[in-house]
Protein backbone atom coordinates (compact mmCIF):
# COMPACT_ATOMS: atom_id res chain seq x y z
CA UNK A 1 0.00 0.00 0.00
CA UNK A 2 1.26 3.62 -0.86
CA UNK A 3 1.62 6.09 1.28
CA UNK A 4 1.97 9.51 0.64
CA UNK A 5 2.19 11.81 3.85
CA UNK A 6 2.28 15.61 3.69
CA UNK A 7 3.51 18.38 6.04
CA UNK A 8 3.77 22.04 5.35
CA UNK A 9 0.09 23.49 5.92
CA UNK A 10 -0.72 26.22 9.11
CA UNK A 11 -1.60 30.06 8.88
CA UNK A 12 0.08 32.41 7.25
CA UNK A 13 -0.84 36.27 6.45
CA UNK A 14 -1.93 36.89 3.09
CA UNK A 15 1.71 37.93 1.10
CA UNK A 16 3.42 35.05 2.82
CA UNK A 17 4.80 31.97 1.83
CA UNK A 18 4.29 28.17 2.89
CA UNK A 19 6.28 25.04 0.87
CA UNK A 20 3.93 21.85 0.96
CA UNK A 21 5.72 18.45 1.38
CA UNK A 22 4.64 15.05 -0.22
CA UNK A 23 6.69 12.05 0.92
CA UNK A 24 5.46 8.96 -1.14
CA UNK A 25 7.29 4.97 -0.99
CA UNK A 26 8.10 5.57 -4.83
CA UNK A 27 8.18 8.10 -7.70
CA UNK A 28 4.92 8.53 -9.63
CA UNK A 29 2.83 11.27 -11.73
CA UNK A 30 2.28 13.30 -8.63
CA UNK A 31 -0.41 15.38 -8.35
CA UNK A 32 -1.60 18.47 -5.88
CA UNK A 33 -5.60 19.74 -5.16
CA UNK A 34 -7.32 21.30 -2.89
CA UNK A 35 -10.50 21.52 -1.62
CA UNK A 36 -12.11 25.03 0.27
CA UNK A 37 -15.33 24.42 2.09
CA UNK A 38 -18.33 23.99 -0.35
CA UNK A 39 -15.97 23.57 -3.17
CA UNK A 40 -15.12 20.77 -5.50
CA UNK A 41 -11.24 19.36 -5.04
CA UNK A 42 -9.73 20.86 -8.09
CA UNK A 43 -6.04 20.52 -9.49
CA UNK A 44 -3.19 22.90 -8.38
CA UNK A 45 -0.05 21.45 -9.82
CA UNK A 46 1.06 18.32 -11.34
CA UNK A 47 4.28 16.57 -12.49
CA UNK A 48 4.90 13.97 -14.40
CA UNK A 49 6.64 11.40 -13.13
CA UNK A 50 10.38 12.18 -14.27
CA UNK A 51 9.49 15.90 -13.19
CA UNK A 52 10.03 16.57 -16.93
CA UNK A 53 6.56 17.98 -17.67
CA UNK A 54 4.70 20.28 -15.03
CA UNK A 55 1.23 21.82 -15.11
CA UNK A 56 -0.16 24.53 -12.70
CA UNK A 57 -3.38 25.84 -12.55
CA UNK A 58 -3.88 29.51 -13.89
CA UNK A 59 -4.99 30.93 -10.71
CA UNK A 60 -1.53 30.14 -9.22
CA UNK A 61 0.78 29.76 -11.94
CA UNK A 62 2.52 32.95 -11.25
CA UNK A 63 3.00 32.23 -7.56
CA UNK A 64 3.49 28.49 -6.86
CA UNK A 65 5.99 25.81 -7.98
CA UNK A 66 5.64 22.02 -8.07
CA UNK A 67 8.98 20.18 -7.98
CA UNK A 68 10.24 16.98 -6.57
CA UNK A 69 13.73 15.03 -5.30
CA UNK A 70 13.40 11.91 -6.88
CA UNK A 71 16.02 10.64 -4.31
CA UNK A 72 13.79 11.22 -1.59
CA UNK A 73 10.72 11.02 -3.02
CA UNK A 74 9.02 13.74 -2.27
CA UNK A 75 7.29 16.34 -3.88
CA UNK A 76 7.04 19.95 -3.04
CA UNK A 77 4.56 22.65 -3.62
CA UNK A 78 6.06 26.01 -2.97
CA UNK A 79 3.31 28.47 -2.56
CA UNK A 80 4.30 32.22 -2.44
CA UNK A 81 2.09 35.47 -2.01
CA UNK A 82 -0.53 33.79 -1.21
CA UNK A 83 -4.05 35.11 -0.57
CA UNK A 84 -7.30 34.47 1.51
CA UNK A 85 -8.77 32.23 -1.84
CA UNK A 86 -6.17 29.78 -1.86
CA UNK A 87 -7.26 28.78 1.91
CA UNK A 88 -8.45 24.99 1.49
CA UNK A 89 -7.41 21.53 2.23
CA UNK A 90 -4.22 20.22 0.26
CA UNK A 91 -3.83 16.86 -0.84
CA UNK A 92 -1.43 15.25 -2.35
CA UNK A 93 -2.16 12.47 -5.13
CA UNK A 94 -0.04 9.89 -6.99
CA UNK A 95 -0.95 8.12 -10.28
CA UNK A 96 0.96 4.13 -10.84
CA UNK A 97 0.64 5.30 -14.35
CA UNK A 98 3.81 6.92 -14.46
CA UNK A 99 3.75 7.49 -18.32
CA UNK A 100 0.34 9.72 -17.30
CA UNK A 101 -0.43 13.14 -18.97
CA UNK A 102 -4.15 13.05 -17.58
CA UNK A 103 -3.69 15.09 -14.25
CA UNK A 104 -6.74 17.32 -13.87
CA UNK A 105 -9.20 14.98 -12.57
CA UNK A 106 -9.43 13.45 -9.38
CA UNK A 107 -10.37 9.82 -10.70
CA UNK A 108 -7.23 8.97 -12.74
CA UNK A 109 -5.02 8.88 -9.19
CA UNK A 110 -4.79 6.25 -7.31
CA UNK A 111 -3.68 7.46 -3.77
CA UNK A 112 -4.24 10.42 -1.73
CA UNK A 113 -2.57 11.66 1.42
CA UNK A 114 -4.81 12.58 4.44
CA UNK A 115 -4.37 16.52 3.48
CA UNK A 116 -2.86 19.65 5.09
CA UNK A 117 -4.78 23.15 6.17
CA UNK A 118 -3.79 25.84 4.52
CA UNK A 119 -5.20 28.95 6.09
CA UNK A 120 -4.57 32.85 4.43
CA UNK A 121 -5.81 35.36 6.73
CA UNK A 122 -6.36 38.94 5.23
Amino acid sequence: QVQLVESGGGLVQAGGSLRLSCAASSTYTMGWFRQAPGKERELVAASSWTGGRTYRADSVKARFTISRDDAKNTVYLQMNSLKPEDTAVYYCAAQKDRYSTNYYYTAPYDYWGQGTQVTVSS
